[in-house]
């Protein structure tokens, strides 16, 4: 049994929750400055709920922490949970901008602290499928989409709350583009905001444009965009010698021009991503597929495509260690 300590009482939060419960960890607190909040989870769990972080941890004493916060709250959960030396899941993105998260980064490989992140698409078997694929093709043009809708909530028409559609959003087909093409080193990207669009649109671009070359030489686009009234498309598509790779989180298409064939997920990654980290805790997995150092390679890559939009200029991230200039 692994006793966690859930840190956030939103949607993403209450949806590991219920996966951690079903793989036989006990969620034995939650913790929301929103009290209400808070309530309303610890109500349907059954479980104490609190609004100050360091009073949940005296008082639950957990083995692990899972971090489930809006962009902007990021910073003090990590640093309050690696002062007592526990395990902790981060939910994406790391934050709004980088140095938050790369001042956890540095004190996370300084204490060796064991550590997962949301990035649950990693754990799709048709991901794994793709990638020998695409070993085999070497993709030279990637495209990469996020188009749908803005979330409900308040905070995320802010830039400076949110990171903006790019960072907080499209940070999972940024992910899949270092998994399947390589590490980016040279981004151009350009935003804009709707005038014609109704209500306050916030700060936050309307959608944004971006063209990246990777270390390997392949060159790819990507585009988001929150204008929409519904989810349209989350995708990556690689394009190699004579076959098209399609993927989404619902299935991967394998396209040579002969053939297509569709493969579907054996498992919702959701659920794997929650219990593999429960596999790391316990000794039977080495290593989560997305630890804390990992993500932040795919969050400079997200913030690397807001910097190039919001300044105008070329990005350049170094491919050893993902830092921009």
């Amino acid at each position: 049994m692994t006793r966690v300590l859930m840190v956030g009482a939103g949607g993403v939060a209450q949806r590991h929750i219920r996966v951690l419960t079903e793989l036989g960890a006990t969620v034995s607190g939650v913790i929301d400055p929103v009290e209400a909040a808070a309530n309303a989870v610890a109500t349907e769990w059954d479980i104490p709920c609190f609004t100050e972080l360091e009073r949940a941890l005296d008082a639950v004493e957990p083995e692990v922490v899972y971090i489930c916060v809006p962009p902007f709250a990021h910073g003090p959960p990590e640093r309050a949970v690696l002062e007592r030396g526990l395990p902790f899941f981060v939910e994406k993105p790391l934050g709004v901008g980088l140095e938050v998260a790369a001042d956890i980064a540095r004190e996370v490989e300084e204490s060796g602290a064991v550590t997962a992140t949301g990035y649950h698409w990693r754990c799709l078997d048709t991901v794994q499928r793709a990638q020998g694929i695409a070993a085999d093709i070497g993709p030279q043009l990637v495209n990469g989409a996020w188009l749908g809708k803005r979330p409900p909530v308040a905070w995320w028409a802010d830039v400076d709350r949110s990171g903006g559609q790019v960072v907080e959003q499209m940070t999972h087909v940024l992910d899949l583009a270092r998994v399947l093409v390589g590490e980016p080193v040279e981004v151009h990207a350009a935003g804009v905001r709707d005038p014609g669009a109704a209500g306050d649109r916030g700060t936050v671009d309307d959608a944004t444009a971006a063209v990246v070359r990777f270390e390997n030489g392949a060159v790819g686009t990507f585009a988001a965009t929150s204008l929409l009234s519904a989810q349209h498309l989350a995708s990556l598509d690689l394009f190699g010698t004579g076959t098209v790779l399609q993927l989404r989180e619902t299935e991967l298409v394998v396209d040579d021009g002969t053939s297509r064939v569709t493969h579907e997920p054996a498992e919702d990654p959701r659920t794997v991503v929650d219990r593999e980290f429960l596999e790391v805790l316990r000794g039977k997995r080495d290593a989560s597929r997305a630890p804390y150092a990992e993500a932040l390679r795919t969050h400079r890559f997200g913030c690397a495509i807001a910097t190039a939009a919001r300044e105008r200029r070329t990005v350049v991230l170094d491919p050893s260690t993902g830092r921009l200039t």
